[in-house]
């Protein structure tokens, strides 16, 4: 069930998670190509585990761009926070 506006503003307070529309979105800029590859692969696993399948934007040779949303749910669920929780600790390892 998508989450209120209140409700993802609250939980993105603080974060380098945005909204844009229905999704929400975080860029990282990393120490080049093959740290952004790596950082769009551990995603890609931690994401296909909770059976979610964000949009993964590797640009700029060192940049990633993530973008999740809940296409039919119609909005961003806890789950996908969830999930953007997970990928801070990616991006805090990496």
């Amino acid at each position: 069930m998508a989450l209120s506006e209140s409700e993802i503003d609250e939980q993105l307070a603080g974060s380098d998670w945005r909204r844009d529309g229905d999704s929400i979105v975080r860029d990282v800029e990393l120490d080049g190509f093959t740290a952004a590859m790596a950082l769009a692969n551990a995603v890609a696993d931690a994401a296909n585990a909770a059976n979610h399948h964000p949009d993964i934007f590797v640009h700029g040779y060192k940049h990633v761009r993530l973008t999740l949303s809940t296409h039919s749910a119609g909005g961003v669920t806890e789950n996908y926070l969830a999930l953007a929780r997970t990928i801070d600790g990616l991006t805090a390892n990496g």
